[in-house]
């Protein structure tokens, strides 16, 4: 279901999102917003429900630059930080690390209900953050300038986000607050921590293009730990022996899945070629030694992946700046890092052995 790591598997904590509610009265709850709006005239599409929506939660400091803001917060207190808000709501904020990502899903959107009008299964960006509600000016007032679609907003005023993200069956956290990232991954959410490119590349206005590391993000860190506690020759031995053995999901396997259902909608309209989506797996594991079983675990949860990149240990800085991804995920610093400096937006994903050796700043 949505609203955790994925569909099947894992044995991750499986969040309900139901709040104690059953699922008759939610549908009763839908129909009559659904009666009242319908009585509405507006040309704009609704958001869809989030039972049927891919629902992908930003902060606001994920979507926006707001390194000044955040300083002012740090060193003068939240009074003063609101102020500032508030002296600056018609100023517009500059674009945080998620801006571009988001821009590429509702350009998928707006795709999708072009070929399916009446179909609520697409993108839904909820702003998810713990600024206090009189921020919320300046939020809308950037995202309106934008021309962003953004409807639903959750405002915690402090608080953790973590039990809005699971009432709202979010598929998909991206924040810069890596200990927010940390609760969600363990409350069985995917998530990321966003870090900013350190140089401005262009970016795709039409197709959506992520990136995924392969061992702790797509799969587990079943061969990582190997790795870290026997060497790399262990390492080869044990994915060769295993190579028909799927390997176990890893957090964001639910979000490559749901990139693949979209994906087929638009195959099954015959626009394969003219794909709005496109996925890359760019993971240092050697093709020869350890390649069969990343592709044959791929193969088993019947995902494809459009492109997959064996790097062998090479640096994946390089190889990102020609794919240009909006958005990489990695479970290690030292690959985050290397994407940063050659400008690739990248999001730390902390699961896995590898957090005992690396932490997100």
């Amino acid at each position: 279901p949505p609203g955790t790591m994925s569909s099947s598997g894992s044995g991750a904590p499986q969040p309900s999102g139901d709040g104690g509610r059953d699922g008759q009265e939610d549908e009763q709850d839908w129909a009559a917003a659904k009666a009242f709006y319908d009585n509405l005239v507006s040309k704009k599409p609704r958001p869809p429900k989030p039972q049927h929506a891919i629902t992908v939660a930003v902060s606001s400091r994920a979507l926006f630059d707001l390194v000044e803001e955040r300083r002012i917060f740090e060193e003068q207190g939240l009074e003063k930080y609101v102020k500032y808000q508030q002296d600056n709501e018609n100023v517009t904020l500059k674009p945080g690390p998620a801006f571009h990502f988001v821009k590429a899903l509702e350009h998928v959107n707006a795709r999708l209900l072009e070929l399916y009008p009446d179909d609520e299964e697409r993108f839904d960006i909820v702003l998810m953050t713990n600024n206090h509600a009189q921020v919320g000016v300046r939020l809308i007032n950037s995202i309106n300038h934008y021309g962003l679609t953004i409807e639903r907003f959750c405002m915690t005023g402090g608080k953790s986000p973590i039990g809005y993200l699971t009432a709202y069956l979010t598929n998909l956290y991206l924040s810069a607050d890596s200990e927010k990232v940390q609760e969600a991954i363990e409350a069985g959410i995917a998530a990321a921590t966003m870090f900013t490119a350190n140089k401005d590349v262009a970016y795709s206005d039409t197709q959506l293009r992520v990136a995924f590391d392969g061992d702790a993000v797509l799969f587990s860190d079943e061969s990582e730990q190997i790795v870290k506690e026997q060497g790399l020759d262990r390492f080869f031995e044990h994915e060769q022996l295993n190579e028909n053995k799927p390997l176990a999901q890893g957090p964001l396997k639910g979000f490559l899945e749901d990139l693949g259902k979209l994906q087929k909608k638009f195959y099954a309209k015959n626009e394969r070629l003219d794909c709005p989506i496109r996925t890359f797996l760019v993971t240092a594991r050697s093709a020869a030694s350890s390649g069969a079983r990343v592709l044959k675990t791929l193969r088993s949860w019947g995902l494809e992946i459009d492109e997959a990149l064996f790097l062998a240990g090479a640096p994946k800085g390089p190889v990102l700046v020609k794919i240009r991804p909006h958005i990489f995920f990695d479970d290690q610093m030292f690959h985050i890092e290397g994407a940063q400096k050659l400008g690739t937006i990248a999001a730390h994903v902390p699961y896995g052995v590898a957090q005992k050796y690396h932490k997100s700043a």
